[in-house]
């Protein structure tokens, strides 16, 4: 199992790296909350370690995008700012624990054995991921919406998985092409209008809330429309 940390100063990366790294923990390291988000949605982490204060998005942002998208993996929420309010607005977020800069290592320490020993064995079982009142069980491979069962091939899931993975954020189809298919986009083929026109008739046609949206000119894009 593995902990993240997200974090922009390199000193105290280096700190939290090598405590845990002497504990017998594998890290991962981001610099920023878009490649924190990217690293957390990949993959199932026993912990994730975050500073609030980060280059574009905060660590309040990243938490509430984590748990908009089914990640559950503890949060441990760093900062300076250490009111009563702060901590309060943590949680909120959807933070499992908070801890004030500076700290201890040792008291850092305890919060990871804490927060571990809850998550590990019920982490895999808390697979799934929701976007409004669509939400897909990536244990069982079942799709629904409004409590609807939606039936996709493969291939559609793999693709809804992806869009939901980064809803908010426009996706080429150069890229869905390499996620998806794995082979470089062809210019010539249809392949991911089609298979994306097939995803948006499950998952859109019989709501009156659409998710699934062509930017034209630039690819589409998985968000709710207020």
């Amino acid at each position: 199992m593995k902990i993240l940390v997200i974090e922009d100063e390199v000193r105290t990366i280096q700190l939290i790296r090598q405590g845990l790294e002497e504990q017998q923990w594998e890290v991962d390291i981001a610099y920023d909350g878009a490649m924190g988000f990217q690293l957390a949605t990949r993959q199932v982490y026993a912990l994730i370690i975050s500073d609030i204060i980060l280059p574009g998005m905060n660590g309040l942002e990243l938490c509430r995008k984590l748990r908009e998208v089914g990640v559950s993996s503890p949060i441990l929420l760093l900062t300076a700012l250490g009111t009563t309010d702060d901590k309060i607005e943590g949680l909120d977020a959807g933070a499992d624990d908070y801890l004030a800069k500076p700290f201890e290592f040792k008291e850092l320490m305890a919060r990871v054995r804490a927060l571990t020993r809850r998550s590990i064995g019920i982490i895999h079982t808390a697979n799934t991921l929701k976007v409004a009142d669509l939400e897909m069980d990536l244990d069982t491979k079942t799709v629904n919406r409004a409590g609807q069962d939606i039936t996709l091939t493969a291939k559609e899931f793999a693709l809804l998985e992806y869009f939901i993975r980064n809803q908010g954020r426009v996706i080429s189809k150069a890229e869905l092409a390499e996620k998806i298919w794995d082979v470089t986009f062809d210019t010539g083929t249809n392949v991911i209008e089609v298979y994306v026109n097939f995803l948006r008739k499950k998952i859109d046609k019989d709501f009156e809330s659409k998710l699934l949206h062509t930017q034209i000119g630039m690819g589409y894009v998985l968000k709710v429309v207020a």
